[in-house]
């Protein structure tokens, strides 16, 4: 994060915030609540580094057993751990009614709001651990099974240095510079192409409403298709073996990201950005029952929302918002939440397929995310450019998951 200083001051301030500063959560529950929140995406950097705060925060040492061994209070954010991480839509205000109803197991909304902003912001980071090869892989012959290694020859220091990584990932791959810069400048053409367009015909809303419906489809071929013909099947069975440092800190771990729009099934209600926005909405309900973290995480995603350098691969002088934008709808599209206001699209012609293939696994299921992806897209592009979509991926995801369970919040509240 240290490639885009400005926002990670940003992140830290609002980590430190909910981590440290005074809040309704005693300090160890906020992090065996991180602890559960990675246990989502099985990823032990997060969960070895909360373990260490937990113990020094003054933890009970037994708690990390599993969760039979917590009080039953945390044990009931489970269900909500479960379908934040991976199919937010389904939170609903009963969910919020069970885990505040009276009882000596109730949880206050302000300590409830906490723990949602704690949960949203480390299943986010945990794709932003994965999506940037940070994860340390297992390793049988140590005894807890765990080292940091680079994860797929994913080297940590080349990666800080932005020593032009992507000439090495090119000399590996079968495509020659010539196909990637090629690459580069359609892209910039078809940037070109779609603001003249934008400034001569407005679409109407039926057919914006179309071009919706058909990308939230799409979304759902994305990585059932591509990354099974791209990847042997083998590379995702061994994910999906969850060992037990793991497991104890979750339940129905089989559980995860189905697509919104898959076909035959109920079809999910879209989620109007209009009627429920972060800006009108979430940031006034989350001041009001936690305060400040509400200003420090609006100042993050409008630093991550607005931070550009102007630059794209060799080109200087380039005006990134339309791409910027893409990125973060398209996240937020697979989690069927819809800007009335935008063309969607323009994400079919601003996002290749294998990039649409990174940002699916990335934001859904983190733990699949391997080199080869992250290399296979935008082979022009700089490593501190692929870094700052990590963080719009993190914080379009972060923003999704808060605004299902505050609008669920909301309506319990009314």
């Amino acid at each position: 994060m240290s490639l885009h200083t400005q926002y990670l001051e940003s992140f830290l301030r609002s980590q430190f915030y909910m981590l440290r500063m005074d809040g309704p959560l005693p300090l160890p529950h906020r992090h065996y609540i991180a602890i559960m929140a990675a246990a989502r995406h099985q990823c032990s950097y997060l969960i070895n580094m909360h373990v260490d705060e937990f113990l020094k925060t003054g933890g009970i040492a037994e708690w990390l057993n599993g969760l039979e061994y917590v009080p039953q209070r945390l044990k009931n954010l489970n269900e909500i751990n479960k379908l934040l991480a991976h199919r937010p839509w389904l939170i609903t205000k009963e969910h919020i009614q069970k885990l505040v109803k009276t009882g000596e197991n109730n949880w206050s909304l302000p300590e409830l709001v906490h723990a949602v902003v704690l949960l949203a912001h480390y299943h986010a980071l945990a794709s932003f651990v994965f999506g940037s090869g940070i994860n340390p892989e297992r390793d049988p012959e140590i005894s807890n099974g765990l080292r940091l290694i680079p994860v797929n020859n994913f080297c940590v220091c080349d990666l800080a240095n932005d020593n032009n990584i992507e000439n090495a990932s090119l000399t590996g791959s079968n495509f020659g510079i010539v196909d990637s810069l090629s690459e580069l400048e359609a892209l910039m053409e078809r940037m070109k192409r779609l603001q003249e367009e934008r400034e001569d015909e407005e679409a109407s809303q039926e057919e914006m409403t179309t071009r919706f419906e058909k990308e939230k489809k799409e979304s759902l071929f994305v990585v059932s298709g591509d990354t099974f013909h791209s990847f042997p099947h083998s590379d995702f069975e061994d994910d999906m073996i969850i060992t037990s440092d793991v497991s104890r800190y979750i339940e129905d771990p089989g559980f995860g990201y189905e697509d919104f729009a898959r076909r035959g099934e109920e079809h999910l209600p879209t989620f109007r950005a209009q009627d429920y926005t972060w800006e009108n909405h979430g940031f006034s309900l989350v001041n009001r029952l936690y305060s400040d973290i509400g200003h420090l995480l609006d100042e993050k995603f409008r630093m991550v929302y607005n931070l550009t350098y102007n630059t794209m691969a060799t080109h200087e002088d380039v005006d990134t918002t339309m791409l910027r934008r893409a990125l973060f709808n398209y996240v937020h599209c697979m989690f069927g939440i819809r800007y009335d206001d935008y063309d969607y699209g323009e994400v079919n012609q601003l996002l290749e397929r294998s990039l649409k293939v990174y940002i699916k696994t990335v934001t859904c299921y983190p733990e699949r995310t391997t080199k080869r992806m992250y290399d296979s897209y935008w082979r022009q592009f700089k490593h501190s450019e692929k870094v700052h979509v990590n963080l719009l991926l993190m914080e379009a995801r972060m923003q999704a998951e808060l605004l299902y369970a505050l609008r669920a919040i909301t309506r319990h509240l009314t």
